[in-house]
């Protein structure tokens, strides 16, 4: 996957000890995303809007809040994220690298 013509904030955005790492782009249309990677571990995100994931590289295990099916996206797939929610993700051995739009 690739962007043309973006905005990209240098400054990253560490979480859970610096196990997830994503960088902020801008889309010249206005569109906000991500881009990051996520090492193995179990982490938690709460969502205020809606949310968009791709996973573009590994393969992660996600449940959204609210749900007691645990699904695996791999390279290639995405999924949902209702805004006002929340879900956990979990990646095992390889780190899972995602682009994430605010939808």
């Amino acid at each position: 996957m690739e962007f043309q013509n973006v905005t990209a904030v240098a400054k990253a955005n560490v979480y859970f000890d610096g196990k997830v790492i994503s960088h902020t782009i801008v889309t010249a249309a206005g569109e906000r995303k991500t881009l990051g990677v996520i090492l193995p571990g179990t982490y938690h995100f709460g969502t205020d809007a809606p949310e968009l994931m791709e996973i573009v590289g590994g393969h992660c295990e996600h449940q959204i809040d609210g749900t007691t099916e645990t699904i695996e996206t791999r390279a290639g797939g995405s999924f949902h994220v209702p805004g006002k929610s929340g879900f956990t993700i979990t990646v095992q051995e390889e780190p899972c690298h995602y682009v994430c739009s605010f939808l």
